[in-house]
């Protein structure tokens, strides 16, 4: 998944369809439980609010209800590029030095690093 927590994401479907927002938290499948399909989920910022109610105790007196964010499932957001404004997926590049580079599928410019370059290797052959 080539979301990252921090990304500005738009929302494509349910009551909040249409919202940017940043992301909060990534929860990958490896994170997931294995019985859950797609591609992860992301907590996004004032988007799927719930209230966790919170029972009186020394630590919280008063109690009452605690809103929170839920995740919601990766598929359901796409990427809001910075360059062009656009909502799009991302794509990635092997770059020049040998890393992998996330981009924008419209305007083609670069939003950060997946991979960092793999260091070069020496030959057996040129040693013996």
């Amino acid at each position: 998944m080539l979301i990252r927590a921090g990304d500005i994401v738009e929302v494509r479907t349910g009551n909040a369809r249409g919202t940017r927002a940043k992301v909060l938290k990534v929860k990958t499948l490896k994170v997931l439980d294995a019985r859950q399909a797609g591609g992860g989920r992301v907590v996004v910022e004032g988007v799927n609010r719930v209230y966790r109610h919170i029972r009186r105790s020394q630590k919280n007196p008063q109690g009452g209800r605690l809103s929170k964010e839920m995740p919601i499932d990766a598929s359901n957001v796409l990427f809001v590029c910075s360059a062009c404004g656009k909502a799009t997926r991302l794509g990635t590049r092997v770059a020049a030095d040998g890393g992998k580079v996330r981009l924008c599928r419209k305007c083609g410019a670069e939003h950060g690093v997946v991979r960092r370059p793999k260091p070069a290797r020496v030959a057996r052959s040129a040693e013996a």
